[in-house]
């Protein structure tokens, strides 16, 4: 997977970064308070004490139990991703990898706790709302639609929290080898510069893994039902951040441009055939089975594009935003932020103002920006119709207040991808490599003792 989700970070107004970290927070204080509320009521009722009757073992995984009632609900879950009925003995038959899958969570939450990482949950937060924003749902969305089909908002946070925390566990594991330099990002511009027509893809990925050769079976059964189920009209974003094993999962499985050489061999020799928005038979490939849907194809260095340069402003919180009591600072603060936007009437202008602002380290100038690739929609919809040199409406993050303003936009051919595209690239190739080998050595040493499907 990519980095963690924007707003999971630090949102320092520093360059394309920064700009994303505020693009995927914007909201006006009244409708963070009114997310806020929609999530509150939105949440399930708290269980009743005590076990609920009929309450099974199917699984113990180092000493961790795993139980009838976890398989049902993170079936349901998948039931409900699809947003399509689903028979019982559809149902059934997803339950072994079902239950494989929770093995692998178990182990990946050990190796979190060995490893002394916390995961926050501000960093859930963002990254449900990263899911809601890909799949057009409002603010509270995913957590009421889990209300309202019965099923415990627990059961999507913990799925979470295992990915966002292995993911960690992961990146400090190599972290040296996530620093990728200058030299290997040069040796890859080279290469795609000696062909410049080469074709590329955009591409989704869901990845089941096999861990067990004696679970390939049930492992391409599981992948033959998401396929159906994605073909029927399931959002595959969805389904992807729910059972895709690889580090694109919480971005709903995007690999975004890449080249034949940077895929699977065995995915390779299909995509080309393949139609747009098509969704792929299961493709065995090193280590389990993945599903791939095409969501584009071009030329490299062909496509047509809208270059924006940008000035920004940000004014830092003292702390964090609670929507629902902003503190004095964070009233002021939203207020010199207005009064910036209605006085900034050039870029140059708001090159100035950026060096009045109190405690903000910023660069104004993020340099060239692609329109398309901003994210998400409401934020790249907004940069799309602001008028040129009129400054925006505040745009309020958890750490503070932005205002932008478009000071070009131009239709050109865009370059296929920047250097910190290539940068991403590389590291997380990396990390999934790891992750996969690692997975393969935590099943070796584990005591595991399976004793039912879950059914």
């Amino acid at each position: 997977m990519p980095n963690p989700p924007t707003a999971s970070r630090p949102a320092r107004f520093r360059g394309r970064k920064a700009l994303m970290a505020v693009a995927s927070a914007m909201l006006s204080l009244s409708a963070l308070a009114s997310a806020a509320q929609a999530q509150s009521t939105a949440a399930p009722k708290a269980a009743p004490s005590g076990p609920p009757p009929g309450i099974r073992i199917v699984a113990v995984v180092e000493g961790d139990v795993i139980t009838n009632g976890d398989v049902e609900s993170r079936t349901r879950l998948f039931a409900m991703s699809t947003g399509l009925p689903m028979a019982s003995e559809v149902l059934t038959r997803l339950k072994p990898q079902i239950v494989n899958q929770l093995v692998d969570e178990r182990l990946r939450i050990q190796a979190v706790r060995d490893h002394k990482i916390v995961v926050a949950d501000k960093d859930i937060g963002a990254a449900i709302r990263d899911i809601e924003q890909r799949n057009n749902m409002p603010p509270g969305g995913l957590r009421a639609k889990l209300a309202a089909a019965g099923i415990s908002q627990r059961t999507l946070v913990d799925q979470i929290r295992a990915q966002l925390g292995w993911n960690q566990v992961l990146r400090a594991l190599i972290a040296d080898k996530l620093v990728v330099s200058d030299t290997e990002i040069d040796e890859q511009l080279r290469l795609r510069g000696q062909r410049p027509n080469e074709q590329e893809y955009r591409m989704g990925e869901i990845f089941i893994p096999i861990d067990n050769p004696a679970h390939t079976a049930d492992a391409q059964r599981f992948a033959e039902t998401v396929i159906k189920e994605l073909r029927a009209g399931a959002p595959f974003p969805l389904v992807a951040a729910q059972f895709s094993q690889t580090q694109s999962a919480l971005e709903g499985g995007e690999r975004g441009w890449i080249q034949t050489n940077q895929m699977d061999t065995e995915v390779a020799a299909l995509v080309n055939s393949m139609p747009i928005g098509a969704i792929s038979n299961p493709i065995k490939v090193a280590g389990g089975f993945t599903i791939v849907t095409l969501q584009g194809k071009r030329s490299q260095g062909a496509e047509l594009g809208t270059a924006i340069t940008l000035r920004q402003l940000f004014f830092p919180f003292s702390s964090p935003l609670n929507p629902q009591a902003p503190t004095d600072q964070q009233r002021k603060t939203l207020e010199s932020a207005r009064a910036a936007s209605a006085g900034a009437h050039d870029c140059a202008q708001m090159e100035q103002m950026a060096k009045t602002v109190a405690g903000a380290a910023q660069r104004p100038d993020p340099g060239e920006v692609r329109l398309e690739g901003l994210n998400p929609p409401p934020f790249r919809q907004m940069i799309a119709s602001l008028p040129i040199g009129k400054a925006s409406q505040p745009l309020i993050a958890n750490d503070g207040v932005a205002v932008v303003m478009v000071c070009s936009r131009e239709q050109k051919r865009m370059a296929t991808l920047s250097r910190q595209d290539i940068q991403r690239q590389i590291a997380n190739d990396r990390v999934d490599l790891l992750s996969r080998q690692m997975l393969r050595d935590l099943h070796r040493g584990a005591n595991i003792s399976l004793r039912g499907s879950g059914a």
